[in-house]
């Protein structure tokens, strides 16, 4: 699901960038720029990537161990195979 999350952030970026809309007079509901509506709904569907993330990708292993005792032991990283990096344990891969 990360991966997920990471690449809809990516086609954000890329479709934040709306150079097409620069020059378009046209006015939606008879009263809005185009350019203006195209961000308010670019604005909608960042609120709804981030509630994805927030529901799909959120990293409760590291909530789960800030809100333990202070004398619980952090979870183990683990080695994932081909990455070279170290991933907490129970996490979403």
């Amino acid at each position: 699901m990360r991966k997920l999350i990471y690449g809809l952030v990516i086609l954000l970026a890329i479709l934040h960038q709306d150079f097409w809309w620069w020059d378009n007079k046209a006015l939606v509901f008879g009263f809005m720029p185009l350019g203006l509506f195209y961000h308010t709904v670019f604005s909608c569907l960042a609120a709804l990537v981030w509630f994805g993330a927030t529901k799909l990708a959120w990293p409760s292993e590291i909530e789960a161990w800030a809100e333990a005792p202070d004398d619980a032991p952090p979870p183990a990283p683990t080695i994932v195979p081909g990455s070279g990096s170290a991933q907490p344990q129970g996490g979403d891969q």
